[in-house]
């Protein structure tokens, strides 16, 4: 057994070991969370029996079946007959009108911004929402979200610049006791807070209950241009207790639902540009969450539906009980989410591969940022970015051309070797006098790959960047109206399959440029570089091709970024060719280094260890 089986072993056994002990910790500290929600059969009971009520229709459980269920002498049965009346808390970033069926808010307007649209900005609006608590009375399932709560003081309330906290009280009497909501808003937030209080319920409720029921239902409006883009980034978060990274329901299947059986801080329902996040400062029972897509002609405008249902713990022995929660109804502007120290930011995708968040967290977003205090242009902006992303990769460019530009200049040396050792057995002694050569030479077949490969995180983390950035929303540039959505400069009468209903503009010369680009770098390349089959066509042509489907419906911004790129490479690749490294200064150095005495590798020596054994068993062959 030889030395590299042996830490092969050692690693592999290392690599078990440490991923056991990991995976006991994890499942110690999930059956610590598992044991003590005592309310998670509750949970599922509840939800099963709640999922056909549901499931079809937001409104099944109207008031008037809850009525029909209901006692003559029930204290209920003067919550269910009231009208709906609406009210109204705002402050400089955020208007919410509560209703009174329910005590919930019925919808959320963004101050300061528009849908694609020009519509005021509605996070949510209308019946088709619900929050609501669920409880047994009287043998009687009853939905907070069907009962009429009576405001206390002011109805319309106007966040003054002296104010440092507006508040607006629902109360939903029940005889001798009561369920408030407490509505809390304060100036310069996206943060409204609810507080819930139960008082004197316990003649009421089921003495055998120990929880509540939660349920928060939103369907989520088109905003952006485009609903397949829109659709892909609108999804379902949520974040455990004491953790820093989220989990997500993809936004990317039509539909989805999952089961948690631990503690949730904070719930979020994410679209591309804005999001409503439910928090619970004390953290949720578990909770099972699902979201449907809807179809993209719907008349409604609607993306998607989501549903969570949970619970909070209650107990008949103690005469009130208190709930502190609270909703983030605001923007995915990263530095926004980022202020109010829980992760929010963690919904902005930034990172795919890890270090590609890095990069954008440390480097892009804070250079952008900068250049926006001072520049309005957004294009211009990119512009900018790309210069300097480009001048910072330029040392890696420029390797990476003069190891494409040493294979090419070794073409004829390569050519005689391959006619000197034409058999397939052969094969060996060929590949080792060619990796002989490359060794005399300096050069290296893998050279021009390597710079390649130390780039590809930054190409990565512009792909998350544009796409996400807030900053590009509803930006125009040139042709483009909305640097966030797609560009159009001609719309189909029917649609393409894989390409879409229109043609952008920034796609197609990025696509262009992209074809362009690869021939020039094919050109700079030894034949046998770039002569493995289908090689050439995969690169020059469908590449390209495939690019222009995929960002024709994507950010048009992330196209020009594309674009630029490409441009400022083909540039940087004729300024090196011309003026830094000619072809006649390289073949001198290449000679001059040729003159030196060559040191074997340990790949080297393999090589010929294996090629003595191979002629040995040849000779064996023909003794026989």
């Amino acid at each position: 057994m030889d030395k590299n089986t042996v830490t092969g072993l050692v690693l592999i056994v290392a690599i078990i070991i440490g991923f056991g002990m990991f995976n006991s910790k994890q499942a110690a500290k999930y059956d610590k969370e598992k044991r003590t929600q005592d309310s998670i059969a509750r949970v599922k009971e509840i939800a099963q029996r709640q999922e056909q009520q549901i499931a079809d229709s937001l409104n099944n459980f109207t008031a008037d079946t809850l009525q029909t269920n209901l006692s003559s002498d029930s204290v209920f049965q003067a919550a269910v007959q009231k009208q709906e009346e609406f009210y109204t808390i705002e402050n400089d970033l955020l208007k919410i009108t509560l209703t009174n069926i329910g005590g919930r808010i019925y919808s959320a307007e963004l101050k300061g911004f528009t849908t694609y649209s020009k519509k005021p900005l509605m996070l949510f609006n209308g019946k088709d929402n619900d929050f609501s608590f669920e409880f047994d009375a009287n043998q009687t399932n009853i939905l907070t979200s069907k009962l009429a709560f009576e405001p206390s003081g002011e109805t319309q309330i106007i966040m003054s610049s002296n104010d440092t906290l507006v508040q607006l009280p629902l109360r939903l009497a029940m005889g001798n006791g009561y369920i408030e909501y407490v509505y809390k808003m304060r100036p310069n937030s996206y943060i409204v807070d609810l507080d819930v209080h139960f008082v004197n319920l316990k003649e009421y409720i089921d003495p055998r209950q120990t929880n509540f029921g939660l349920l928060w239902i939103m369907n989520s409006p088109q905003q952006e241009k485009g609903f397949s883009n829109e659709n892909n980034y609108t999804e379902l978060a949520y974040r455990f207790p004491n953790e820093t990274s989220i989990e997500k329901l993809s936004g990317r299947n039509k539909e989805k639902s999952e089961n948690i059986p631990v503690k949730i801080n904070w719930i979020a329902y994410k679209q591309q540009f804005f999001s409503a996040i439910l928090i619970n400062k004390n953290n949720f029972d578990g909770a099972e969450m699902s979201f449907r897509t809807y179809n993209e002609k719907n008349i409604d405008g609607m993306i998607k539906w989501f549903r969570t249902y949970t619970t909070v713990p209650y107990s008949s022995a103690e005469a009130g009980q208190s709930y502190a929660f609270s909703f983030y109804l605001g923007t995915n502007h990263y530095n926004t989410l980022k202020s109010y120290d829980m992760d929010f930011e963690k919904l902005v995708p930034l990172s795919w591969i890890g270090i590609d968040g890095l990069i954008n967290k440390y480097i892009i977003i804070p250079v952008f940022n900068f250049f926006e205090n001072f520049i309005s242009n957004y294009g211009i902006i990119i512009l900018i970015l790309t210069i300097l992303i480009k001048l910072v990769i330029f040392p890696f460019t420029r390797k990476s051309y003069v190891s494409m530009a040493k294979m090419r200049l070794l073409k004829p040396e390569i050519d005689k070797i391959a006619a000197k050792y034409p058999k397939k057995e052969d094969a060996m002694k060929k590949q080792q006098e060619t990796m002989m050569l490359y060794k005399k030479n300096g050069a290296s077949m893998f050279g021009g790959c390597l710079p390649m490969l130390l780039q590809f995180p930054i190409l990565i983390a512009m792909f998350r960047f544009f796409p996400s950035s807030f900053e590009l929303r509803q930006k125009a540039f040139l042709w483009a109206d909305d640097l966030s959505g797609y560009d159009s400069v001609l719309d189909l009468p029917f649609n393409i399959p894989f390409y879409g209903d229109h043609v952008s503009l920034f796609a197609l010369l990025m696509a262009i440029s992209m074809f362009f680009y690869t021939k020039i770098t094919m050109s700079s390349q030894s034949q046998s570089q770039n002569s493995m089959p289908g090689m050439k066509f995969m690169s020059l042509y469908f590449m390209p091709i495939m690019m222009l489907c995929f960002c024709n419906n994507f950010s048009s911004g992330l196209s020009y970024y594309y674009l630029l790129s490409n441009i400022i490479t083909i540039g940087q690749m004729w300024f090196i060719r011309k003026y830094i490294v000619k072809d006649e200064d390289l073949l001198k150095k290449m000679q001059e280094h040729a003159k030196q005495p060559v040191k074997k590798s340990k790949f080297q020596l393999k090589l010929e260890e294996m090629q003595r054994q191979q002629q040995l068993q040849q000779k064996n062959r023909k003794k026989r």
